[in-house]
């Protein structure tokens, strides 16, 4: 007998608004001489969506089909009160998991992208810095059959103290019998996240993550630092991704699955995605979405490049190629097509300015992918 879920999928931790103003009148290189004290910038209106994984990888797979409960904290702030709004705008039920706290401030972002000028962030933690283990619904977490928590080290209880509230939940989680997933974010290498003891923190959690999805940069600078200076030196401060071979994924791999994570997805930017899987005991103990034919699963090690696409912005790119992982996960298709699948919404992303617009449907998505999209040749 087939046990039916209330969803599929829970998606937890960082939740902001961002502030998007609109400095296309500007023009290219002037802003800087124009931004100065004392000085009236005008500037046109602003757009106002939400960020973070909760809202791009959780609403992402809400676009792809796939039913998810989403779960953040907000103060209750007129800002609180926007995000709400603008994630409940998306379909029924999606704030029902949202944690609003009188007690602090909601998180948000202004986003400065002026022509001709790299971006720049002003950026306030607010709620993300106040969320711990408390704070997740198990209960949420036990009707579904994927939960996924994202960005830690931008949430300052879940790298704090070894991490001990952050493998709270994953030990709780897990305790319910789903199948848990775990992302990270980029920290400033000079802040309490980027100087947190990453490596203990790792221990203490990935033996209750299933699916472990971070960056090479993320995975570097926490667990391999000398080698990440390493890398960035010989980039002269700047991509390290040419600089990566197959042998460090290899043993980051290695390193990541005995530390207890079952499925190892590391995001290589436009170099696509690598996957490392352990055997076949630690996968069919992965929880209700684990793979129904483990053994294609078991003991596989691959790698995709990215799909060929005129890019028009690369937010949140990071967070869509995870929920076509996990969207492929949940549709129990074989590692082959779920890499496919994770760089092919990804790609999707990338050719809009914004973290969901350029998202198409699970079906379209498919036909693209079947249809012959060609892909990127930047080796392995």
């Amino acid at each position: 007998m087939t046990h039916t879920y209330d969803y599929d999928a829970v998606v937890a931790g960082h939740l902001c608004l961002d502030i998007l103003p609109q400095l296309a009148g500007i023009p290219a290189g002037e802003f800087m001489r124009l931004f100065a004290p004392g000085r009236l910038v005008e500037v046109g209106p602003a757009s106002l969506m939400t960020g973070g994984p909760v809202s791009n990888t959780g609403l992402a797979l809400h676009k792809l089909g796939i039913a998810t409960r989403l779960m953040g904290k907000v103060g209750a702030d007129l800002f609180g009160q926007a995000v709400v709004q603008i994630v409940g705008s998306f379909g029924p039920g999606l704030a029902d998991g949202m944690v609003v706290d009188p007690a602090v401030s909601t998180s948000y972002t202004i986003l400065v992208n002026p022509p001709g000028v790299d971006r720049m962030f002003l950026h306030c933690p607010g709620a993300n810095d106040a969320f711990g283990a408390a704070d997740v619904r198990y209960d949420v977490v036990a009707g579904g059959r994927l939960f996924h928590f994202g960005y830690p080290p931008l949430m300052r209880l879940m790298y704090s103290d070894g991490g001990d509230q952050l493998s709270a939940i994953f030990r709780q989680a897990k305790a319910t019998g789903v199948t848990t997933s775990l992302d990270m974010a980029f920290p400033d290498p000079t802040s309490a996240a980027g100087r947190a003891d990453w490596p203990k923190i790792a221990r203490a959690t990935l033996p209750y993550v299933d699916v472990f999805l971070p960056s090479i940069e993320e995975i570097l600078l926490m667990l391999r630092r000398p080698v990440y200076d390493a890398l960035l030196r010989a980039a002269a401060g700047g991509d390290i991704l040419p600089l990566v071979t197959s042998d460090l994924l290899a043993d980051l791999g290695d390193e990541l699955l005995a530390l207890g994570a079952k499925i190892v997805a590391l995001k290589l930017g436009y170099r696509g995605l690598y996957l490392r899987t352990a055997g076949r005991a630690a996968l069919a103990g992965m929880g209700r979405a684990r793979p129904t034919a483990v053994a294609a699963w078991a003991d596989r090690e691959l790698w995709t490049p990215c799909f060929q696409v005129d890019v028009v912005g690369t937010a949140g790119s990071g967070d869509a190629t995870i929920a076509g992982f996990l969207a492929a996960l949940l549709r129990d298709l074989p590692p082959e097509e779920a890499i496919t699948m994770a760089v092919a919404v990804g790609a999707c992303n990338v050719e809009a300015a914004d973290t969901l617009s350029g998202i198409r449907s699970w079906d379209e998505t498919l036909r693209r992918v079947a249809a012959g999209w060609p892909k990127r040749n930047d080796g392995y």
